[in-house]
C-alpha cells in the first residue's frame, strides 16, 4: 500500500486544473481499490476550504467578464474585415471559458468527497513543537525568510508517519512548492538537504508531481485513465454550435415550406393579394399575401442554392421528429426554453 502526503497547494491546482483530472479520477480508483490511503492533515482540509471559494470564482467569471468588454470594443472599434470572424473566436473562447469554470466544480466536489473518506490528522504539540524549532535553527522549508509554519508542520506530519513505517509499506510526499522543500542549488526534483533523511529509504518519495507518483506504483492503471481522458468527448465550439442550429433551422423551414406550397397546389390554401387579404373574414387562417409568396419562393430557392437539395429531405416521419429534437436541444443549449421550434 502506498502512503500518501499530499500537499494543500497541489489539492488547489488539481481543483483549478481540468487537466488534472486524469490523476484525480486514477487517485480516486487506487484509494477505493485499497492500493493507496491518504494521510490528510486537518491543517491541509482547514486550507482547502478557504480556499476554494477563491477557486471558483476566478476559474472563469473575471475572464469571461473580460471577453464582454472586448467583444463590446471590436463592434465598436474594430474594421468591418474580419469583424465577424473575431467576434465569433471570442465567443468560442468565451465559450469554453464557462464550460471549463463548470469542471472546476466537479473537481472541487471529487476533492472534497476524497477527504470526507479520509481520516483527517490532527496537529499535536509534539509536531508543532518540532515544527516551530525547524524555525529557530533555520532550517528547510525556514531557510528564507518567510514564515513557513504551515509547511513545516505537514514535514514534520510526515515524520511521524514514516517513523512507524509498515514493513512493505511505501511513502510518498508530494508538493508543488519547489521553492520550500526542493534542492532549489541543485536537482529541484531532489529534497532540499535538510529534509534528505525523511527520504532517504527507498520506500519513502519526495516528487513534485503526484501523476508520476501514481504512474510508477501502478502504471498500468495510469495508462487505462490516461486513455479514457484522451477519448473523452470535447465540448463544442459555440461557433459549431450557432452553424448546427442554423443548418436545422433552415432544414425544417424549407420542410415547412414545402408543406404550404403542397397545401397551396391542392387549394387547402390560398394567395391573395394584401387588398383581398384584408377583407377576408379569417386572414390569419389558410391565406397568404402574394408578396410575402413571393418572399418566401426566393428564400426557398436561396436554401435550396447555400444548403444544397441533397440536405433537405424529404425526411421520414422519424427523421423528422429527430430534426426538431436537435433543434429543440441546440436552442436550449444557447438560451431558448426546451421545445421552442419557431422558424
Amino acid at each position: 500500500m502506498l502512503h500518501l502526503l499530499v500537499d494543500t497547494c497541489v489539492w488547489l491546482d488539481m481543483a483549478k486544473d481540468y487537466r488534472h483530472q486524469p490523476t484525480l479520477a486514477a487517485l480516486e480508483q487506487m484509494i477505493e481499490a485499497g492500493e493507496v490511503t491518504l494521510v490528510l492533515p486537518k491543517q491541509s482540509v482547514d486550507e482547502f476550504v478557504r480556499n476554494k471559494d477563491r477557486i471558483i470564482r476566478d476559474s472563469g467569471k473575471s475572464l469571461s467578464s473580460t471577453f464582454k468588454r472586448v467583444k463590446e470594443a471590436v463592434r465598436q472599434f474594430g474594421k468591418a474585415e474580419g469583424r465577424e470572424e473575431a467576434l465569433a473566436s471570442l465567443d468560442d473562447v468565451d465559450h469554453r471559458i464557462t464550460i471549463l469554470g463548470e469542471a472546476v466544480h466537479e473537481s472541487i466536489q471529487r476533492i472534497e468527497k476524497l477527504f470526507a473518506a479520509a481520516s483527517p490528522v490532527e496537529t499535536d504539540d509534539a509536531v508543532k513543537l518540532r515544527a516551530a524549532q525547524r524555525a529557530v535553527d533555520k532550517r528547510a522549508p525556514f531557510h528564507k525568510d518567510k514564515n513557513s509554519i504551515g509547511d513545516a508542520i505537514l514535514i514534520e506530519i510526515y515524520r511521524d508517519i514514516v517513523s512507524v513505517a509498515d514493513e512493505g509499506a511505501d511513502y510518498a510526499f508530494v508538493t508543488h512548492n519547489k521553492h520550500d522543500f526542493s534542492n532549489m542549488a541543485g536537482d529541484e526534483r531532489e529534497p532540499h538537504p535538510d529534509l534528505g533523511d525523511l527520504f532517504a529509504a527507498k520506500n519513502s518519495t519526495y516528487s513534485l508531481a503526484i501523476g508520476e507518483i501514481l504512474n510508477d506504483y501502478a502504471p498500468d492503471l495510469m495508462e487505462e485513465v490516461k486513455w479514457e481522458f484522451e477519448y473523452r468527448e470535447e465540448p463544442r465550439l459555440l461557433s459549431e454550435i450557432m452553424e448546427a442550429e442554423n443548418l436545422l433551422f433552415r432544414q425544417i423551414w424549407y420542410n415547412r415550406h414545402w408543406n404550404l406550397r403542397a397545401a397551396i397546389e391542392s387549394g387547402k390554401h390560398k394567395v391573395v393579394t394584401e387588398a383581398e387579404w384584408k377583407k377576408h373574414p379569417k386572414r390569419h387562417q389558410k391565406v397568404t399575401v402574394d408578396t410575402v409568396w413571393q418572399r418566401a419562393l426566393a428564400a426557398a430557392k436561396r436554401t435550396e442554392d447555400e444548403v444544397g437539395l441533397e440536405n433537405l429531405g424529404p425526411w421520414s416521419d422519424f427523421e423528422w421528429g429527430m430534426l426538431n429534437g436537435k433543434l429543440s436541444a441546440l436552442r436550449w443549449v444557447t438560451g431558448s426554453e426546451w421545445d421552442f421550434l419557431d422558424t
